[in-house]
């Protein structure tokens, strides 16, 4: 346990570090950010990608094998506890958590505390044993068992997880990497408080798998994503990330349109009939304004004055860059060139993780852990008979001790030995006095 304190200490410290520094960066965002030896030492310790570098995931490996053979070698000292709890003999050894207390029915005792007795002899007396709630002898056990399955589903999942990113507009299909399922944006919506503040963003979308053959009919499943609501498809989840601007680009030439298509910002277009030829959309700007000095800026997300910044090259070469308003055409040579129709694109983030499975067994382990440890405490309760008829009982709680007084006295009212009685009626009236 002292070596499992010290990495546990260990991952706060470098959990610290990952939440602190930024993460994924370059060494010249680094050293502009600190300075150079600084930048260096990050880079160096990977601390730029902390939580995937090599003595992060040591650490975490030490800690599950730390947490196993724990568990391992604390089995047979269990299994021996479970054995002495249900037995009187070894009761009879301890001191009681409860003074003895003299009744005349320990039957009724036991019921009230919910616990069949047995027989058994003690020298030439006879007796009543019952114990209760054995298992709660496993919960931390149990809840340790759970933390080594969260940490290691977490952890194998992360390293063996795949994640794609779909965006576009409602009507457009995108393939999901190389899973051979599409996904359809069917519509999009924002949803907006009165202030005009966003309040949710939904998505409808369907997933489906191209048919095998003319004939078969192609497989889909359809769902509705928004913040914080994924949905479950095909083994993946799909989450709603974020949304940006896109817009319609229409190119013709001599008049005649050659394609029209909707292209999101940082997206760019080849011309159909001339390749070499890219334009490039760079940004929009909803409600364009020109402030001197500071560039092009936006006064509100409503586009009410929309504008387009766009670039243009050929063959790698970039040709110019400016920004388009409303109505404005891009003509270069032949070609010209058309941006309207603006509209909000979905960004939706696809994840596979084949070992969620084990970090919800974990998690499921850890609350049932907690609860054997906390609600199920172990009781034992002993009666012994005496030589004049009356029955001296004792009870044992390893943990929760107050908690079992309380329960062992209220069972013991109206049980116990009338002169016992009569012994703390006079007692509390003396406490009184």
């Amino acid at each position: 346990m002292q070596f499992a304190i010290i990495l546990l200490v260990i991952l706060a410290l470098a959990c610290a570090a990952g939440s602190f520094i930024t993460q994924g960066q370059t060494y010249d965002w680094y050293a502009n950010k600190y300075n150079e030896r600084a930048a260096a030492a990050i880079i160096a310790l990977r601390l730029d990608d902390a939580f995937h570098s090599w003595w992060f995931i040591g650490i975490s490996a030490f800690l599950c094998l730390n947490l196993l053979l724990c568990n391992l070698t604390r089995i047979p000292r269990l299994m021996k506890r479970m054995e002495e709890e249900n037995q009187p003999e070894m009761f009879l050894k301890r001191p009681g958590d409860v003074s003895e207390e003299s009744v005349t029915d320990p039957e009724m005792v036991f019921q009230k505390l919910g616990m069949k007795p047995r027989s058994f002899a003690v020298d030439i007396k006879e007796g009543l044993f019952a114990s209760k709630n054995r298992i709660g002898i496993w919960g931390a056990w149990v809840c340790h068992l759970g933390v080594l399955l969260l940490i290691l589903g977490f952890g194998l999942g992360q390293m063996t997880k795949t994640e794609y990113v779909v965006y576009g507009v409602p009507g457009q299909t995108r393939e999901i990497g190389d899973t051979g399922l599409y996904l359809t944006i069917n519509d999009f919506q924002i949803q907006a408080r009165e202030d005009d503040s966003v309040e949710q963003y939904t998505a409808d979308i369907t997933v489906w798998r191209a048919p095998q053959g003319s004939t078969a009919v192609p497989d889909s499943q359809d769902a509705s994503i928004s913040v914080n609501h994924p949905a479950r498809l095909y083994g993946m989840s799909f989450y709603q990330n974020s949304t940006g601007w896109a817009a319609r680009i229409t190119v013709s030439r001599n008049g005649e349109m050659l394609q029209r298509e909707a292209i999101c910002a940082g997206d760019y277009l080849s011309v159909a009939d001339f390749p070499d030829l890219v334009v490039f959309f760079v940004a929009f700007y909803p409600d364009y304004v020109m402030v001197p000095g500071s560039g092009p800026m936006t006064v509100s997300d409503r586009p009410d004055n929309p504008a387009y910044l766009y670039a243009a090259y050929y063959q790698g070469q970039m040709l110019g860059m400016n920004i388009l308003t409303k109505d404005e055409v891009l003509t270069i040579d032949d070609y010209e060139v058309v941006f309207d129709e603006p509209q909000h694109y979905t960004l939706i983030q696809i994840k596979h993780d084949g070992f969620t499975w084990l970090a919800l067994i974990g998690g499921v382990g850890v609350l049932a852990g907690l609860f054997l440890a906390l609600y199920m405490l172990p009781v034992k309760v002993l009666a012994i008979k005496e030589d004049d008829s009356t029955w001296k009982m004792k009870g044992f709680s390893r943990k929760g001790g107050a908690i079992f007084r309380e329960r062992f006295n209220a069972a013991l009212q109206g049980c116990r030995d009338p002169q016992q009685k009569g012994i703390q009626r006079e007692t509390t009236s003396a406490e009184r006095k």
